[in-house]
């Protein structure tokens, strides 16, 4: 099932400046061995504001965690 806001780009946040985006990741790849533990993730992180990351258990979040660290 497609997303909703994939589907209608009326529905999807405005774009960031560039200027607001403190730090960035572009198609971030991780492998312990043979196995893909992280698959092109992109992520951007704009100033003063929170940020969560969330999904179920196994999915990377803290592998994706540890990269940034």
């Amino acid at each position: 099932m497609e997303n909703a806001l994939m589907s209608d780009p009326t529905l999807a946040p405005p774009a960031v400046p560039a200027t607001d985006i403190i730090a960035e990741v572009r198609g971030l790849n991780l492998f312990y061995g043979a196995n893909q533990a992280l698959r092109d993730v992109n992520l951007a992180f704009e100033r003063n504001r929170i940020h969560a990351v969330m999904g179920p258990s196994g999915c990377g979040k803290s592998t994706l965690l540890r990269c940034l660290n």
